[in-house]
């Protein structure tokens, strides 16, 4: 079953599991510490526990739990390697952390996964005059997959080509 989480300081909802609600809830250390109740977007966009202790020496320390960590090394860490070591989101909604949306990735796969800051909207386009191209990068190398009439066409070149190249692991524009 579904639950929505409130968060602090915004009107969006983290989904979990229920199963995973059930744990952040009966875990006696996440428990004593609030853990649901003081859940915040992070500015990363991910939901997080942040919270600054006095120690007894008179230092302050920091401890930031990020929730789709936490649920990743509890439930899913069977699915954890050396290559596969960061959390992501399937569906790029980062305050998604229910089970079958989260995976261990590698760091190039969520490099390749990261949202676009392109001007077009597309990940691998680029206006040139009336034209668009679509380009890739292969071994850190740019590789130019054609010029298109329109920013569609030289982003569903793109993604053809990430298809080819990183299977599930490649970055698709939303078309």
């Amino acid at each position: 079953m579904l639950i929505k989480i409130n968060l602090k300081n915004s009107d969006e909802l983290v989904l979990v599991d229920d199963t995973v609600y059930e744990y952040l809830l009966s875990d006696p250390y996440l428990a004593k510490i609030r853990f649901v109740e003081n859940l915040r977007k992070h500015s990363s966009g991910c939901a997080v526990f942040q919270k600054t202790w006095k120690t007894a020496d008179n230092s302050y320390k920091t401890e930031t739990i990020y929730l789709h960590k936490l649920v990743a090394e509890k439930f899913l860490a069977h699915q954890r390697n050396d290559e596969k070591n960061l959390v992501g989101a399937k569906n790029g909604e980062k305050l998604d952390c229910q089970l079958d949306n989260l995976v261990w990735r590698s760091r190039a796969a969520a490099s390749r996964q990261r949202r676009t800051s392109s001007r077009i909207g597309y990940t691998g386009v680029y206006q040139e005059n009336n034209r668009y191209r679509a380009v890739i990068s292969i071994d850190k190398k740019s590789v130019h997959l054609g010029m298109y009439d329109t920013a569609e066409e030289a982003a569903q070149a793109y993604n053809a080509k990430s298809r080819e190249l990183y299977g599930e692991e490649g970055k698709q524009n939303k078309i």
